[in-house]
């Protein structure tokens, strides 16, 4: 029997799928979602005023537990003139002493030609996501039970434990819709997307037969930006995902300020139901997006991880058009 913090192999087994977890989430999660794309909704993949957007986020769960929860994402998207955009987003998680890692890999297309209204101000938005996961652990770093000797204690030769499979790969694939309101100059501009992700159910060869299907992922997520003047906006946001029997759901608001010309700050909570308060600042300055969170762990898992809280760190570039839209015509519906 492998030897094992009780609270880290409990922490663990809901990113890894292990046995009766399995139908937990296995997926990783951020706070600032909006910025990696490919979590949430393929069909968001270059909703943003440019040309291209390279974005990165980093986020550090449950510190006070030996090794912790580590996620970096990076992702690219691009924009082009035939109603298509493109992307490729990146994502490695690492946990635990063990050596656990969780890494993707995914390639998004969003078509972009539906669009409705008067002035074509109703848009529809549809995301394909093909890509692969590879998932592992280093069982050297590992302790087994028969590795224990009443008298001499612990020998660190070889054990008859094992494990038949320490890596695997999968193809995954998931799709996306999206709609958004981008009329100019309303007072409320409406968003709402609709995702699947795992449509091709990768096999979970950590479980305790080797033939189960990681559950696929469904993410629901709206939102409504208010103008309120020229100087401020609101934005009121909720996110509902469903992966097996475990649910996320969050709801919270940012408030955008313009500071000075090219610059904005941005400021704002979401709370996840029982589960955590999220703080955010962000700051825009011409191309530039930086963005701090801070989740405040208000559920039991709290108390299991010692107190231990999370934070996400994210920064964007955007290469713009040569000229830039003015910011009443363009109505971001990631947020």
């Amino acid at each position: 029997m492998v030897r094992l913090n009780i609270r880290l192999l409990t922490l663990l087994m809901l990113f890894t799928g292990s046995g009766k977890a399995l139908q937990a989430q296995v997926d990783p999660h951020f706070t600032q979602y909006y910025v990696y794309p490919s979590w949430l909704n393929p069909a968001l993949t270059g909703s943003f005023d440019g040309d291209y957007r390279v974005s990165g986020i980093y986020r550090n769960q449950w510190g006070n537990i030996s090794k912790p929860f580590s996620t970096v994402g990076l992702g690219g998207e691009f924009v082009t003139s035939n109603n298509v955009n493109v992307g490729i987003n990146l994502l490695n998680q690492t946990a635990g002493d063990g050596g656990y890692y969780y890494t993707t890999g995914y390639a998004n297309l969003a078509y972009t030609g539906v669009r409705f209204g008067a002035a074509e101000n109703h848009r529809i938005v549809m995301g394909l996501q093909l890509g692969m996961i590879f998932r592992g652990f280093n069982a050297s770093k590992f302790t087994f039970g028969d590795q224990w000797d009443p008298i001499t204690g612990y020998n660190p030769g070889s054990s008859t434990d094992g494990f038949n499979k320490t890596k695997t790969s999968s193809f995954d694939a998931g799709a996306g819709i999206l709609y958004f309101d981008a009329a100019p100059g309303k007072k409320a501009n409406v968003y709402a997307g609709f995702s699947v992700s795992h449509l091709t159910k990768p096999k979970d060869y950590f479980s305790s037969d080797g033939n189960a299907k990681l559950p696929m992922r469904y993410t629901g997520h709206a939102g409504v930006r208010l103008t309120l003047s020229e100087m401020m906006s609101i934005t009121p946001n909720v996110l509902y995902a469903k992966q097996g029997t475990a649910e996320e759901k969050m709801a919270g608001a940012y408030v955008q300020l313009n500071a000075a010309p090219g610059t904005d700050v941005m400021l704002g909570a979401n709370y996840r139901i029982n589960d955590a308060v999220s703080p955010f600042i962000g700051f825009t300055h011409k191309n530039i997006v930086l963005g701090v969170s801070y989740d405040v762990n208000t559920s039991d898992l709290g108390k299991m991880a010692r107190g231990s809280n999370s934070f996400e760190i994210s920064l964007s570039f955007t290469g713009r058009k040569t000229v830039k839209t003015p910011e009443g015509n363009f109505i971001c519906p990631r947020l």
